[in-house]
This record gives structure tokens, C-alpha cells and sequence, in this order.
């Protein structure tokens, strides 16, 4: 057998490559025979991280450039034809198609003629040569644009298993109109990471650890993102000065390269003046993301896989979500009262936020715990569906 995995893998985006792992791991487990096959941004650095044959997300492309300048002038559309015939060579060596965990149905800072159209592109063509195809513990919505939507409706209606790592994806991909009435509600994939095994020192002082963003709003080049962007960093840099200020120390850390832009902007605004107690972490996957929140007591988060990360480890934590996954994630846990959204947070209530969690820090890591135990047998659950229904020789 054969498994083509398709996402947004080595992109750089660590919660993209964390659920890539985790499917990699419970699949050379469970199916040691089968041939594996990622489907990705980034085939050469992902080829070489996880060990696996790996190919890029559009198929061939005109490598001359005499027929890239002409294929621009034509609206690229004898690319995309292009690509959709090495979409169908390529789905005609596997036998089915996963799309493991991930954000994969909604338009974040993304066009049409970007993953959506490449979702449903690699859907049709594992449909048209007889693969089966299986969206696990995704998430879903929103999705602005009419074609993107489309695209990603057409992509979810040829799958043969679905399931949704939470409530309001499962609703939202209802609200398009596709019956779900057989399809699953599973937590997310990622939380079937292994846990860091480093020792955490003993005796430390408090410290909050804060997952930063180069956040600029919901659509690609949207006029105000500078602002947007402005706005975030200015009262980024308040609540770090506030920390500071009660006495904590302060951990940045990120969960995409792009978030390093935000990081040397607040370390350029402390230059000198953080006393030692700010510090940070350039966190390239969800594995050092954790050894992250091993350091901290509690920690603020934008990122969904860095909340899922912070829940995973037991620290409690405050969200500063865009969307609304996190606050499903935050709801799982009983913690919905400490969520904001990133662009209208209250830098005052997140201060005072912060010494209420810090007040209650055994209980909510026991709920936390108690959470995360159910999780675990929930995935377990999930894996044994798959082996019955899709990964099965046909």
C-alpha cells in the first residue's frame, strides 16, 4: 500500500510539521510495509527531516523562461492544466490520500489559486485514479473567499473519512451545505506527540512565557496590515514591560520563521533595559516549543499550535487567538474566560489575567492533566477507525 500525505509541510509553520509527525509516527507503526509519499511546500526539507519520499504541491512547472513569461501572460492557466496532469501521474502511485490534522479548510492569508485550489486539485486527482481519501482532525473556517470556498467545499464532498478537531470546524464544514452525518469529531493529531524528556531546573523565578505572531490581519497584503501589525507589537510590548515591572521574568518564543520579525522587534525595544530577565527562543518545532513551556510557569499565545503545545505540557494559559480555534481549544479545557482576540485584547485585563492564573496554578494544571488523559484515548480511538476503514488493502 501506498499513502500520499498532503499539507502545508516545510513552509516553516512548526504546527503544519508537528501533525505531519505525529501521522508519520502511528503510520510507521501501524503499517511498517506501507510506502509513504508527503505531499508538500518544501519536498527537499522535508525529504530530509522525516526520512521519506517527498514531492512538491504543484506538480511540474515550466522550468524554461521563455514558457513561465508566457505562461504568466496567459493568466497562468497552462500551468495550472500542467500541474493538474502531474497531480494525476503522481495520485496514480498511492493508494490513499491523507491530509494529516492542520487548518487545511480555511483561506488565511491565502488567495484562491493557493491551497485551496491545491487541496482540491490533489482531491480530484486521487478521486480520479481510484485513491481513497482521508481529511483527519482538521480544521475548518473561515473561508472569505467565494473560490476559495469552492474549492475547498468540492475538495471535502470527494473524501471518503472525515473528522474535525473540533466543534466549530464540524459546523462550519455543515454550514457549506456537505453532509456530515457519518463523519467524526477527534481531537487534533498533534497532541500524539511524545512529551520532552529534558530535566526542568528545580528552583527558577515565575516566568511567563509568550508566544509571539507577525500577525497583519486575515487576508495576503490587506491594506492595513502594517497597522494591524503596529497596533499588535506596541501592545506586545506594553504587557512585557508590565511583566517586567511585577517582577516576573519573560520568555518570548515563536511558532513560524515569520515570527522572528516580532521577536527582534521587542529584543530592539528592550535592548539594555530587560535587566536579563527577558529572554528568548527562536522555536523551530512543536518538540522545542515544549521544551519552552517546560521553562515557564504560564504562558500568553497567539499561535493555535503553540496553545496546543502549552495544554499538552499542563501549563495554563491565555489566548490571543485570530480565530476561533483556539477558543474551541480553550473551551476543551475549561478555560474560555482567559480568551481574547489579537486585535482588540486589553493589555490591562491580560495583566490582571495573568496574576489570577498564577493564584490558581495546581488546580488548573490537575484539570488540565485530566483533559489531556482523555485526549490520549480519544486518538487511540481515531487510529483503530483508520485501520479498519482506510488503511486497508484493497
Amino acid at each position: 500500500m501506498k499513502i500520499g500525505l498532503l499539507g502545508q509541510f516545510g513552509s516553516g509553520n512548526s504546527g503544519n510539521d508537528g501533525s505531519l509527525e505525529a501521522m508519520l509516527v502511528f503510520l510507521r507503526r501501524a503499517c511498517p510495509e506501507a510506502g509513504l509519499l508527503c505531499i508538500c511546500s518544501d519536498p527537499a526539507v522535508i525529504g530530509e527531516r522525516f526520512a521519506l519520499e517527498a514531492v512538491g504541491i504543484r506538480g511540474a512547472s515550466f522550468s524554461r523562461p521563455f514558457f513561465r513569461a508566457l505562461d504568466a501572460r496567459l493568466g497562468r492557466i497552462p500551468g495550472r492544466i500542467g500541474g493538474l496532469l502531474s497531480m494525476l501521474r503522481t495520485a496514480g502511485r498511492i493508494d490513499v490520500l491523507v491530509v494529516p490534522g492542520t487548518g487545511i479548510l480555511d483561506d488565511f492569508q491565502e488567495t484562491a489559486f493557493g491551497w485551496p485550489f491545491i487541496v482540491y486539485g490533489w482531491c480530484l486527482a486521487a478521486r480520479l485514479r481510484g485513491a481513497r481519501i482521508a481529511f483527519l482532525s482538521i480544521g475548518a473556517g473561515p473561508i472569505h473567499g467565494r473560490l476559495s470556498r469552492w474549492f475547498l467545499k468540492s475538495a471535502v464532498r470527494l473524501a471518503d473519512y472525515r473528522s474535525y478537531r473540533d466543534d466549530y470546524s464540524l459546523r462550519y464544514v455543515q454550514g457549506l451545505g456537505i453532509d456530515t452525518s457519518s463523519d467524526h469529531r477527534f481531537p487534533d493529531i498533534a497532541f500524539g506527540l511524545r512529551k520532552p524528556v529534558r530535566p526542568v531546573a528545580a528552583e527558577r523565578p515565575t516566568t511567563i512565557g509568550i508566544g509571539v505572531m507577525h500577525y497583519r490581519g486575515w487576508q495576503r497584503d490587506h491594506v492595513g496590515a502594517e497597522a494591524i501589525y503596529r497596533t499588535y507589537l506596541d501592545k506586545m510590548l506594553r504587557v512585557v514591560r508590565g511583566l517586567l515591572d511585577e517582577g516576573y521574568d519573560v520568555r518570548l518564543f515563536m511558532g513560524d520563521t515569520s515570527d522572528e520579525t516580532v521577536l527582534d522587534d521587542i529584543r530592539i525595544a528592550f535592548a539594555g533595559s530587560g535587566g536579563g530577565r527577558l529572554s528568548a527562543a527562536r522555536t523551530t518545532s512543536l518538540h522545542a516549543v515544549m521544551e519552552e513551556m517546560q521553562k515557564v510557569d504560564i504562558a500568553i499565545v497567539s499561535r493555535y499550535s503553540n496553545l496546543l503545545c502549552a495544554l499538552k505540557i499542563g501549563r495554563p494559559t491565555l489566548s490571543l487567538g485570530y480565530a476561533e480555534k483556539n477558543d474551541e481549544l480553550m473551551a476543551e479545557f475549561g478555560r474560555i474566560p482567559f480568551c481574547q482576540h489579537i486585535e482588540t485584547f486589553d493589555v490591562d485585563l491580560l495583566l490582571r489575567q495573568v496574576r489570577i492564573v498564577l493564584g490558581d496554578l495546581h488546580a488548573a494544571g490537575k484539570a488540565i492533566a485530566r483533559r489531556n488523559a482523555m485526549i490520549r484515548s480519544a486518538l487511540a480511538k481515531q487510529q483503530n477507525l483508520l485501520l479498519a476503514r482506510v488503511l486497508v488493502d484493497r
